[in-house]
């Protein structure tokens, strides 16, 4: 019984090339921790002017938790306005970036944005919150909206809501529309 195990070994490892080097492959070489801590500082460090898709912080209109927020760009008719604050324009799409950061806030809105543009969307409803920061100061996310709105091309206008739909923590934003094909309006 033995003779047939060893000659079926053999048989099996028939065409096999013995191992020359006696070093194990441990895959990839490991980091350079001087080097990573050296890039994580790196990214860290922030410019004094930030800009992703041309939204930038350099001057950030500072607002108050209950403050009304209102911005009409030139040529928007003041009776659009006036129907937009008093939510007589319907909101078709919302977006809450309550507890982000001002940069994932940031990037979410630009898409967001793109998005409702794409679609041909007129109304959305942005909810920035209203919380004043625990240093004492101004309400991030409510201030940055506030900037990045006005910078936005696609945005004729925006005011704070209703209170049913969020009062001053949120805002209903105007759209601008290309028109599709074979709409009449």
């Amino acid at each position: 019984m033995q003779d047939d195990d060893f000659s079926l070994f053999k048989s099996e490892i028939r065409g096999v090339k013995p191992i020359k080097h006696d070093r194990a492959d441990t895959g990839k070489p490991k980091a350079d921790r001087a080097q990573i801590a050296k890039l994580r500082q790196a990214a860290t460090v922030r410019d004094d002017v930030t800009t992703v898709d041309g939204l930038s912080d350099q001057f950030v209109i500072d607002v108050g938790p209950e403050d009304d927020l209102h911005w009409a760009r030139d040529g928007v008719q003041e009776s659009q306005m006036r129907k937009l604050k008093l939510g007589q324009i319907s909101f078709e799409g919302s977006l809450d970036l309550h507890g982000m950061t001002v940069e994932k806030a940031r990037e979410t809105l630009w898409a967001f944005l793109a998005e409702a543009t794409q679609f041909e969307i007129r109304c959305v409803r942005v909810t920035h919150g209203k919380a004043v920061r625990l240093d004492g100061k101004r309400p991030m996310i409510k201030s940055h909206v506030n900037t990045w709105l006005r910078q936005h091309a696609q945005v004729l206008g925006f005011t704070s809501c209703q209170a049913r739909h969020g009062g001053t923590g949120a805002v209903y934003v105007m759209l601008k529309r290309t028109m599709m094909e074979g709409r009449d309006e």
